[in-house]
């Protein structure tokens, strides 16, 4: 069995316009969610063998805040430039792409896909995943390269303002 955490990106700014989207930030809201919600990570015994994020300056920050809170190590963050504009076709090839000895993995990246990846591993219909929403995933798998359309259990999916 496998599991994956999807995680979106906490709220980021749009104060900026000169920013491109690639270079947003967090704004003070995501700053305090995303070490919030690894927090709540950890209350539910959050193991992480991996964490692959997207390389946009807010999943960055997310990835590095939460990633304080379960005591991961941040050089060991892969930075997986097919995660930013991801269609649910690369993630899935993300995914496949996983070392099998790795048994939980946690990919943060951004809207629409990880809302796309969550429904097709759960056959799930959620319509919103919110900034900085988690969703945890069992899999009925030994490889990754065996996700199929509704392979996975969803454990949780939470995100800030439900607390």
């Amino acid at each position: 069995m496998k599991t994956i955490y999807l995680i979106r990106h906490a709220k980021s700014s749009w104060d900026n316009p000169a920013l491109s989207d690639f270079n947003r930030m967090l704004n003070a809201r995501g700053r305090l969610n995303a070490p919030f919600m690894g927090k709540k990570m950890v209350e539910e015994n959050a193991t992480i063998d991996c964490f692959i994020s997207s390389p946009a300056k807010r999943t960055t920050e997310t990835s590095f805040l939460i990633c304080c809170e379960l005591n991961y190590d941040l050089e060991k963050i892969i930075f997986d430039n097919r995660v930013y504009e991801a269609s649910l076709v690369d993630l899935i090839k993300v995914v496949n792409e996983i070392p099998n000895q790795l048994n939980s993995v946690a990919i943060v990246g951004h809207n629409p896909a990880i809302n796309q990846l969550f429904n097709y591993l759960t056959d799930d219909d959620l319509q919103h995943f919110p900034t900085c929403g988690i969703g945890k995933i069992e899999l009925l798998i030994d490889q990754w390269s065996e996700i199929i359309k509704g392979i996975g259990r969803k454990i949780f999916f939470i995100y800030p303002k439900m607390f």
